[in-house]
């Protein structure tokens, strides 16, 4: 669930750092002067795919806060500073989906802030376990071809293997978990001398937000919400539901579409076909790698084919290639469904750390799962077998523990602005209504025609900056929230030449 898929300054204001938009010109006042106790030491750094420079620190936490004597692991924080020389108080921070994404890949969403930044500092900081603050690494998890990493239906050995080397290094992998890490936000947050925080959350990055406002809420100034993970969301069961019915989706707007539908009368006989054609036990069938062009031998399922079709439908422009992708299925051709989803799923492979994702589910959702529920929640899914495998993982992963309260709706009046695509395979509108009903000062946006995570689109960096300088619901740009508000779903391709 990433996406895709994460602090500083007291009374005395330091200006740090190097301009960002057309041009990078140094702040000419710069305060070099010792950092004070407290605080932390920053220096200029890079981060990845952003083309300036900005500053970089690091803190030192325990890794299990009822051990302060004990291991010590470092979080990373990277500060895009305000271009200004007074700039506001309060930063515009950044918290990364996943469970796994590191807030330092970020950093092109975060230039889309511009507006932001005329005024605030814009913060990321890695989640422990992610990016560069300590991170959970695992030859059992990079051993994975990425390419191939959509083929692996069963996460169990890997899963294993890579508790058993964590624990021979001496980590305990049950510390990673989102109560933790909005400990460390707010350890960050005291060392860069913030009081008030804007929060932006995206994805799994929405309990987090929604957990820090819990625990501190006197240090929340202002919270966007964009695909929300409401609180009693549970991650490795729920999801297999939604993506289900993202893929439905797909089939019904095919269905409504005279060209798609001429061309594909029925994709769900399409893909019982394809079913029917691999047999109970799969087949091997040969395609062209998408990375070499060489000619390879694959052993493919239907399951392989879910696990495939799952990914395309995260974006709204790709999932338009899934009637095409299937009709060439069900000729015997997978090579355009394997390319598309190895193409998405070596993003997500790159992005997410695996360790820290079973960390936090496996404290935070599996516990709460009864056998009953689920078995209720997947019956009927074509994801059935995966969804089983997926749950039994964390039979092998040590799991922490999660506060009794964490499960409960959060109510505040904190100005929220929550946003929901309207085809969001993973955190589809009903999560926004849900937490709104408890956040008494805000506003919920359904995006109709966008997928997971709208912030990156269209005029929502513009709405989110307005919504961060008024602090205030009321005062949304309308046209903007109309645009949202009335886009449509991409026109589906019909065949390998378009829609």
């Amino acid at each position: 669930m990433i996406h895709a898929t994460f602090f500083f300054r007291p009374l005395r204001r330091l200006a740090i750092g190097t301009t960002f938009l057309v041009a990078l010109v140094a702040l000419a006042s710069c305060d070099l002067s010792p950092e004070p106790a407290g605080r932390l030491a920053m220096h200029e750094c890079r981060l990845p795919k952003l083309p300036l420079a900005v500053q970089c620190g690091e803190l030192e936490v325990p890794e299990d806060r009822s051990q302060p004597n004990g291991r010590r692991i470092r979080i990373a924080v990277a500060v895009l500073t305000a271009n200004t020389r007074n700039p506001a108080p309060d930063p515009f921070v950044i918290l990364a989906g996943g469970p796994g994404q590191a807030a330092s890949s970020l950093g092109p969403f975060a230039a889309q802030f511009a507006a932001i930044r005329r005024h605030r500092d814009i913060v990321l900081v890695d989640q422990r376990g992610t990016g560069r603050s300590s991170p959970l690494e695992c030859v059992a998890f990079k051993a994975v071809e990425a390419p191939d990493a959509a083929l692996e239906l069963d996460p169990v050995p890997r899963v294993a293997e890579c508790a058993k080397e964590l624990a021979a290094r001496g980590v305990d992998a049950a510390q990673y978990t989102t109560a933790a890490w909005i400990a460390d936000l707010d350890a960050v947050r005291a060392a860069l001398g913030y009081q008030r925080l804007n929060l932006w959350g995206g994805s799994y990055g929405t309990r987090a937000a929604l957990e820090y406002l819990r625990r501190y809420p006197h240090h929340v100034r202002t919270l966007v919400l964009d695909g929300v993970a409401p609180p009693a969301l549970e991650i490795s069961l729920d999801v297999w539901a939604s993506r289900d019915a993202a893929i439905n989706a797909v089939f019904d707007a095919c269905r409504q579409s005279a060209r798609c539908q001429a061309a594909h009368p029925d994709l769900d006989a399409t893909l019982r076909g394809i079913g029917d054609a691999l047999g109970p036990d799969g087949r091997n069938i040969m395609i062209a790698d998408p990375r070499t062009g060489e000619a390879r031998t694959l052993h493919f399922t239907l399951d392989h084919v879910i696990a495939a079709l799952q990914p395309l439908v995260y974006l709204p422009e790709v999932a338009s290639l899934v009637p095409a992708a299937l009709g060439h299925a069900a000729n015997g051709d997978f090579a355009p469904l394997y390319a598309a989803a190895s193409w998405l799923t070596t993003g997500l492979v790159e992005q997410v750390n695996a360790a820290l994702y079973y960390s936090v589910t496996c404290a935070e959702d599996v516990p709460r799962i009864s056998p009953a529920e689920r078995e209720t929640k997947l019956a009927g899914l074509r994801s059935r077998r995966l969804a089983q495998r997926a749950l039994t993982a964390c039979s092998v992963w040590p799991a922490g523990q999660a506060p009794l309260d964490s499960a409960t709706p959060v109510v505040s009046d904190v100005p929220t602005l929550i946003l929901s695509g309207g085809l969001d395979p993973v955190t589809p509108p009903a999560y926004g209504a849900e937490v709104a009903k408890s956040l008494h000062h805000s506003r919920h946006i359904v995006a109709a025609g966008y997928g997971h995570n709208v912030s990156p689109h269209a005029c929502a960096p513009r709405l989110i900056a307005a919504f961060i300088d008024d602090a205030d619901v009321a005062k949304l740009p309308p046209a903007c929230v109309e645009h949202l508000e009335k886009s449509i779903r991409p026109p589906l391709w019909s065949s390998s030449l378009g829609p």
